[in-house]
């Protein structure tokens, strides 16, 4: 038997308070549609013939020349990382509360604590975070925690759903254009949403000089393997997808944040820490919770439940696997094989390459239309990036991009 704790009066009286006459009143803005192209009633049988004929429509990263990137990367995932996360070791409490149950849970999430806070030159990393998107949201309310101001800037191009997130955490008024004693951060990606990298010393320098802190946003963590770590910066976040996480339609995800010591306390969500147990053995266990169902709401910083376990523990798996050493390769061979592309492009008549530096992703712009380009390469089974205009296109260049897919894509686009 269902139990439903409200009565129509109760549900009447809550509809009133916030000002709408019912339940469907919450869903007028979404672009929702009562006709659906589907059959009528079938067989089990009959409806997974049609689902699956539906679903082949679609085409994978894999099923030819893919360049597309602009915040989430098509990389190789070795075999061993999805068998690993998949032994019955890993298999243990989802929520890390019990430290006696949950030793692999929180040992995983200690050493990808200790993998970020080494990638990004910071001191103390959380345990994960959503997505790339709320960990740059998440920061921004930190500086302001911080510094006790309410704005901030963004010092370089910000993916723009990055954006977007931020706006929805602080609103649109409170991203401002320039860096004065009113904002609480300078936030800087690198790469760039266009591709090209950043360093942070000017920026550091700007933000002391107002008052404020410097947080860097990097969605391609690839990149540390060949770019410096911002050590400059006061909070380092971003996203974590291109080691051991598929890009799975645009999530789950993992979002990473890291910063200074001295601001350890104002971190959201919770910190996995070392300890000795009583007989004089190692374990792991929660060191810090500041999210309010652990403490008293006006002592929260945030209620996001950082950790991504699953998610957190293939990230691990996979750095693990590359090394320090494995980690440069790879970076290295994304951006040569990056290098490789644009020096093919600009031998073409019509196209121009606007970065003058990049790591492995860049704009491109055409003299004929982007639109074109792009339904073109489409037909011939080639993702050619994500279009920015009329005339330009981002792409991206990963491990994944063969020698053979360059040719194709710039015979192709010279034809």
């Amino acid at each position: 038997m269902r139990y439903l704790p409200l009565t129509k009066n109760d549900r009447t009286e809550m509809l009133a308070k916030i000002g709408v006459t019912s339940v469907a009143d919450f869903y007028k803005g979404l672009p929702v549609t009562d006709h659906f192209d589907l059959p009528d009633h079938q067989g089990e049988l009959e409806v997974e013939r049609f689902m699956v004929n539906l679903a082949n429509r679609n085409r994978a990263a894999s099923d030819g020349p893919f360049f597309l990137g602009a915040g989430v990367y098509h990389h190789h995932i070795p075999s061993t990382v999805d068998y690993i996360i998949q032994r019955s070791e890993f298999l243990t409490s989802y929520t890390p509360y019990q430290p006696e149950m949950a030793q692999g849970t929180l040992q995983v999430i200690f050493e990808f604590q200790t993998m970020i806070a080494n990638l990004t030159g910071q001191d103390v990393a959380n345990a994960s975070m959503y997505d790339g998107a709320t960990s740059c949201a998440e920061a921004a309310l930190m500086a302001m925690r911080l510094t006790g101001r309410e704005k901030v800037t963004l010092g370089t191009e910000l993916n723009p759903q990055y954006r977007d997130v931020l706006e929805s955490y602080i609103g649109k008024d409170n991203i401002v254009d320039t860096a004065d004693e009113t904002v609480a951060a300078i936030i800087v990606q690198s790469p760039d949403f266009f591709g090209t990298p950043h360093s942070y010393a000017s920026w550091k320098a700007k933000a002391d000089a107002v008052g404020a802190k410097l947080v860097v946003v990097i969605t391609e963590i690839v990149s540390l393997g060949l770019l410096p770590a911002p050590t400059e910066a006061d909070i380092v976040c971003g996203e974590a997808q291109s080691i051991g996480i598929p890009m799975s339609f645009g999530g789950p995800h993992l979002g990473f944040f890291a910063c200074k010591q001295d601001y350890l306390r104002q971190m959201p969500g919770r910190l996995c820490g070392e300890t000795v147990d009583a007989d004089g053995r190692r374990g792991f266990v929660l060191t810090l919770s500041t999210r309010e169902q652990h403490i008293r709401r006006e002592k929260a910083t945030s209620n996001i439940c950082t950790n991504q376990g699953l998610c957190a523990l293939a990230f691990t798996v996979h750095m693990a696997l590359l090394g320090e050493d494995g980690l440069k390769t790879l970076a290295r061979l994304n951006h040569e094989r990056a290098c490789a592309l644009a020096d093919e492009l600009s031998n073409i008549k019509g196209v121009r390459v606007m970065n003058e530096n990049f790591f492995n992703e860049f704009v491109v712009e055409f003299e004929s239309s982007a639109k074109e380009v792009v339904m073109k390469l489409a037909a011939q089974n080639i993702i050619p990036g994500l279009r920015l205009d009329d005339h330009r296109l981002l792409m991206a260049v990963t491990e994944m991009v063969s020698e053979e897919d360059i040719k194709t894509f710039v015979r192709v686009l010279g034809e």
